[in-house]
């Protein structure tokens, strides 16, 4: 009778560490996923806006058609990339990044443009979605930081590797130039 009770007992507690453990990776599993669905929301946005702004610019900058061109260019292989992993996604998002930095570089050179309200409002809002975007990013990693964690540590790794949880991937910089802290110049 007592040995029944102890095996009873046990197999309960290995149930109910099991299933805590389950529980918890999809949580986290899950918080990742909403975490990566909050980034694309915000990427949605800047290529939304991103159409707007070049519409905005190209009136003004008919002799700056390769910046131009390559903000549109970079937009289009971002969007091809929205399927694609972390790793690709955010080399793509670099390059988007690094063609609008260069974008509002060249908009120095026109004050004209500068003082245009549909400019300005446009890249207000494209600032406000670059803040947004960086805010989702950072929630993401933070999320794919803590079902790292729990898959790779000790005992939640155990169940993690019984039902085939596998790490999630951080959004990293990829270009080098995105390291570097932007080079500002006031002069014309």
């Amino acid at each position: 009778m007592i040995p029944g009770i102890i095996i009873g007992v046990i197999v309960v507690v290995v149930g109910i560490f099991l299933w805590a453990n389950y529980n918890g990776l999809v949580r986290l599993r899950n918080q990742v996923k909403n975490a990566w669905a909050q980034i694309d929301v915000q990427l949605k946005r800047r290529y939304d806006l991103i159409p707007n702004l070049m519409e905005t610019v190209k009136g003004y900058m008919k002799h700056e058609r390769e910046t131009l061109e390559a903000v549109t260019k970079a937009r289009n292989i971002a969007q091809q990339a929205s399927s694609a992993g972390a790793g690709e996604r955010a080399k793509a998002e670099g390059e988007l990044s690094s063609a609008l930095s260069r974008l509002l570089v060249v908009v120095e050179r026109y004050p004209d443009l500068k003082a245009n309200q549909n400019f300005l409002a446009l890249q207000e809002e494209l600032t406000s979605t670059e803040n947004k975007i960086s805010f989702s990013r950072q929630f993401y990693n933070d999320s794919v930081l803590k079902f790292n964690n729990k898959t790779h540590m000790f005992p939640s790794n155990v169940v993690a590797s019984m039902f085939a949880f596998k790490a999630g991937e951080f959004f990293e910089v990829t270009l080098a130039a995105e390291r570097e802290a932007p080079k500002v110049s006031f002069t014309q």
